[in-house]
């Protein structure tokens, strides 16, 4: 695969991730309707995994 080929494939998931944000936060939305207290403690656990997975990508970067 040529870099022209790898810069369309990255592409196209910039474009699927973005359609699927918008389908993660109308999830989130509906969440906080149904089960806030639930939601909450959802939410304090992606938060926390995103926290790790950021630590892993700086390692990365070092």
């Amino acid at each position: 695969m040529n870099v022209e080929e790898k810069l369309k494939l990255i592409d196209e998931i910039e474009s699927i991730r973005t359609k699927n944000n918008v389908n993660w936060m109308d999830l989130l939305r509906l969440a906080f309707k149904v089960a806030p207290d639930e939601a909450k403690i959802l939410v304090r656990r992606i938060n926390e995994d995103d926290k790790r997975i950021s630590d892993l990508f700086a390692k990365l970067g070092e």
